[in-house]
């Protein structure tokens, strides 16, 4: 019978001696840290209002308990490993800070908390040496999940769901008419909404998935497997969830009756895949391995004391992690530093009336104005924001998401309100649910129309380095009708409303453009 044991230049360290390493290791990652705490606020507030109100990432307030329960479970592995810091790892931080700069530039969050954890991971390895980094890998990983990312495959997850409801009609022969999310069956019809993509079933189950297969197995084979397994179920069984409820409309004759806590529906449906994964995962289990230490070769005695170079290491990677954001800082002060009023002249369209403006809301921004006009029985609220021509794009579309209301929202669906003879001749269309809004919004930057997206978000990322003769501007005309569920005749006459009203807007284009550049800048 063979034993795994270590060198003996490993094993002569004395006791304590160890525990000083151990000490002075564990008091500068917690002063790196706190350090990154401090550099990476905006990220850590961030996430942690996501977590608050995104119900898909609820789970993430459990993330940090489970990471300190893994390195708990690999106590053992990790108390037999030997802490011999590299403080020249520090100097993969430099690629992670130039992403972080470009995604703090084009205004990705995600991007940003991403590489704000990655720099994290690299101080680790920096002060503790790449056998503890290994040995604390799991739990370190883990971490990840603490980034509300993922959003972005939202649009797929409609799509995929609502096709899968489609080939299910077919297959159960129940007639159906289909345009693209919506759903028409006789009995009602059904959307395919951000809520019902299953994003949030979907983030939840990796985040098991993934814990469950670092708990239960050791091979690397079986691990990916049961991860890859924990991917493409949760996404199929939500459309089946999705089937489901169109063919109970079908079964009891309403569309409104299958829909009714559908939501509920789903999380019981989830919990049950939940616990058929688990069952289909025990079989294999491998979890009465114990955990080795990393051992390795025997290393060369350090030219300096190791607790020197633990704290060389993190000296080093606080230093160069504060570069990002102390370049970020200078040129976000540069693009803040005036403060900038804009007020277009509105026309009356037929039947409308001016009233008193509404007072802003509490946060909104000095560079914001409203006005208000009753249309027959509706009531529109025009705003127009302007923000500095260096303005970061991430605060542009924070500023959109705000006019809106999609911040607050429940839900929200985009589309397009086609204005005849008005430039821009197309405004983008955003419906929120709880609360129910309709906005149509035009942003201008660098003097003409824009669509948000990634070309606009380099562009006016290159403006916020380079500057620009132009200020964006964000005109927003919304209607908050009170009503939690509207109607397609009512939806119907609310659209024509604000259309019936921009069309009057005939010199709003220009006025646009002329503010623009009256509030631009090198």
């Amino acid at each position: 019978m063979t034993t795994d044991t270590a060198p003996a230049a490993e094993v002569t360290v004395s006791p304590r001696h160890a525990s000083q390493k151990a000490g002075v290791a564990v008091a500068a990652l917690i002063l790196g840290i706190v350090a990154f705490a401090l550099l990476f606020r905006a990220e850590t507030v961030a996430a942690l209002h996501v977590w608050e109100t995104s119900t898909a990432y609820g789970h993430c307030f459990f993330v940090l308990p489970i990471a300190l329960y893994l390195a708990w479970d690999r106590r053992d592995a990790i108390r037999g490993t030997r802490i011999i810091p590299l403080p020249l790892a520090a100097l993969l931080i430099l690629p992670l800070a130039a992403i972080w700069f470009a995604a703090e530039r084009v205004g990705l969050m995600e991007g940003r908390q991403l590489m704000a954890l990655a720099m994290m991971l690299v101080l680790f390895l920096a002060v503790l040496g790449w056998r503890m980094a290994w040995a604390m890998a799991v739990p370190l990983l883990y971490l990840v999940f603490m980034v509300p990312f993922g959003a972005f495959v939202t649009p797929w997850l409609q799509h995929f769901t609502a096709r899968f409801i489609v080939a299910g009609l077919g297959v159960l022969d129940i007639p159906y008419v289909a345009d693209n999310n919506v759903i028409e069956i006789p009995e009602g019809t059904f959307f395919v909404a951000e809520a019902c993509a299953g994003l949030r079933f979907l983030i939840a189950a990796v985040a098991f998935g993934v814990l469950y297969a670092c708990l239960i197995y050791r091979s690397p084979a079986k691990r990916t497997i049961f991860v890859a397994v924990s991917i493409i179920v949760p996404i199929i069984a939500n459309g089946l969830r999705g089937l489901g409820i169109v063919v109970l409309g079908h079964v009891l004759g309403s569309a409104e009756a299958a829909a009714t806590d559908h939501v509920v529906y789903g999380w019981v449906f989830f919990s049950i895949v939940i616990l058929l994964l688990v069952a289909a995962g025990l079989p294999f289990r491998e979890d009465g391995t114990p955990y080795r230490p990393v051992l390795g070769p025997s290393a060369p005695p350090p030219s300096r004391p190791i607790v020197s170079r633990i704290v060389a290491a993190a000296a080093m990677a606080i230093v160069l992690t504060a570069i990002g954001p102390a370049s970020a800082g200078l040129l976000e002060r540069a693009a803040n530093s005036e403060e900038m009023t804009v007020d277009p002249q509105l026309a009356l369209a037929p039947g409308c009336t001016e009233l008193a403006p509404p007072p802003l809301a509490h946060g909104d921004v000095v560079t914001t104005v409203s006005h208000r006009f009753e249309c027959g029985e509706t009531i529109l609220t025009v705003t127009t924001t302007t923000l500095p021509p260096r303005a970061n794009p991430g605060a542009v579309l924070a500023a959109m998401r705000r006019r809106s209301g999609e911040l607050d929202a429940e839900d929200a669906t985009s589309g397009v309100l086609h204005v005849p003879g008005l430039t821009p001749g197309a405004w983008p269309m955003v419906q929120t649910d709880k609360p129910t809004r309709l906005t149509a919004m035009v942003l201008w930057a660098d003097g003409m129309p824009a669509r948000g997206g990634m070309a606009f978000r380099l562009a006016q990322a290159w403006r916020g380095i380079a500057g620009a003769a132009h200020a964006p501007v964000i005109v927003a005309v919304s209607i908050d009708p009170g009503e939690e569920h509207l109607a397609a005749a009512r939806l119907q006459a609310l659209r024509h409303s604000i259309v019936t009203f921009l069309a009057a807007q005939t010199n709003l284009g220009a006025q646009i453009a002329a503010l623009s550049a009256a509030r631009g800048g090198p």
